[in-house]
């Protein structure tokens, strides 16, 4: 298996090399050449598998030579090992056709949990043969922050710089980012949106002066080896839905377009999926853009589901490849257009092609937390505001009634115990492995929203060697 940047200018690529390099060297995002596929008796041979026995399944096309079955099974074992539910990602039944995928039983109760574990392993496997030492640069909305604090703190060969912006995650969020003192792993605080923080990534990354300097590479959905490992939870939860032989849809509540995209290569490689249901808060840019064709940035709204407030989508431009026929060089033109203009409209043909596969859903501040309300009365389940907007564009979505429709749960709902209280009254209780997170002491550095002062941060603290 050999990876292509979707801007056309950078070298084809292995696993091995795609995982440790994140962002392609053209600004693009690495893909797969051509997508994998899997028969239908090869998915129903699925079926009654644990998770890590699907998982070797799924990724071993993507892996290719880089990893030896038996060793995949083993990085999954440990990887997955730490979860706190034995299923690793349960199916939850709300009603007749609604059914919930629980993705925060990691050790952060966030479903970037599922992907950074095994991302952590794989970064120290592959760097344990290379005389290199590893600068993964990354920003978060909220749970991709702790995810690789948690997968990387200590390992060998790694700094983690992360930034966040101030003020603009949970307290839960933070904390779980700023109590981990390990010497290798940076705490940023932004002054600014979560945009800010991953356009200052993205141009890390393009600056060849400073990103000569470091080898650097991304823990966010940008690398291909964490989104990847979230393929694997939509052929678990399907099979079990009775895939290939019935359809099933999902609903993702997605920000950055990485988890729902996860879902569409499912669908590539021959998941039987219904619809994928792209469920936005208020900071719509995903919605406007697949039921309008209007991909334009505007100005972030805070929200109680801070790791949706984001304009910048940056998986969509993998969707957008496929879009624009693979084609690199076309699509390199149009986001140097989206660039300069921050706006980039799809023409009815991509919509077209985009509307087999997604539809989507704007759930605003009072239908988010009737559905939180919904969910708790109705069927004793507690989801957090992320969660209920996926929950409410599934309960909107104009399907067949024979159609299972799964809500992607991305996040325990202790994260955000305050919007949760305001609207089912009820305050969840975080689980015991993080019950002292309020007593532990923290450590972050809060920075302008200024690129030179976060590379100079970096620069400071980094090992080049």
């Amino acid at each position: 298996m050999l990876y292509v940047s979707t801007r056309g200018r950078a070298p084809k690529l292995d696993f091995e090399s795609v995982t440790l390099a994140g962002l392609a060297s053209d600004g693009g995002l690495y893909v797969p050449e051509a997508w994998p596929s899997l028969t239908r008796d090869q998915i129903r041979a699925l079926q009654g598998l644990s998770y890590v026995d699907t998982a070797v399944a799924i990724l071993a096309p993507f892996v290719g030579d880089s990893i030896s079955k038996d060793d995949l099974r083993a990085l999954c074992d440990t990887a997955y090992g730490r979860f706190a539910h034995a299923a690793v990602t349960p199916l939850v039944q709300l009603d007749a056709r609604q059914w919930v995928l629980e993705l925060f039983h990691g050790p952060t109760l966030a479903f970037k949990d599922v992907a950074l574990q095994l991302l952590g392993l794989l970064f120290e496997r592959f760097l344990s043969t290379r005389d290199t030492h590893l600068t993964v640069v990354g920003a978060t909305s909220g749970d991709t922050g702790s995810a690789a604090i948690d997968a990387l703190a200590g390992r060998a060969k790694v700094d983690l710089f992360m930034l966040h912006p101030k003020g603009r995650v949970s307290d839960v969020q933070r904390r779980q980012m700023t109590t981990v003192l390990a010497p290798n792993i940076h705490n940023i605080a932004i002054e600014g949106s979560f945009d800010d923080a991953q356009a200052m990534v993205k141009a890390m990354f393009a600056d060849a002066d400073f990103a000569g300097r470091f080898t650097l590479s991304a823990v966010n959905s940008i690398n291909w080896a964490r989104l990847a490992a979230q393929i694997v939870y939509y052929f678990y939860a399907a099979v079990r839905l009775g895939a290939p032989d019935r359809p099933v849809a999902f609903s993702v509540p997605t920000g950055n377009f990485g988890d729902v995209f996860a879902g569409y290569v499912a669908a590539k490689m021959g998941l039987p999926v219904a619809k994928l249901i792209v469920a936005t808060n208020v900071n719509d840019i995903l919605h406007r853009a697949l039921s309008e064709g209007d991909y334009s940035v505007g100005s972030v709204t805070p929200t109680a589901a801070p790791s949706m407030d984001i304009q910048v989508s940056s998986n969509f431009e993998r969707l957008l490849f496929d879009l624009h026929g693979r084609d690199g060089d076309a699509l390199a033109a149009s986001m140097k257009s989206f660039d300069a203009s921050r706006k980039f409209a799809l023409t009815p043909a991509m919509r077209a092609e985009a509307a087999d596969i997604f539809t989507s859903a704007r759930i605003d501040p009072e239908s988010m937390e009737i559905a939180m309300r919904r969910a708790h009365e109705g069927s004793a389940m507690v989801l957090d505001p992320h969660s209920a907007i996926g929950y409410a564009a599934a309960l909107a979505a104009d399907l067949p009634v024979d159609v299972p429709v799964v809500t992607l749960a991305t996040a325990h709902p202790a994260k955000f115990r305050d919007a949760v209280e305001r609207a089912t009254g009820t305050r969840p209780l975080l689980p015991l492995r993080v019950g002292d997170l309020f007593d532990r002491e923290e450590r972050y550095e809060v920075l302008p929203n200024d690129l030179r002062a976060v590379q100079a941060y970096i620069a400071e603290r980094a090992t080049t060697a």
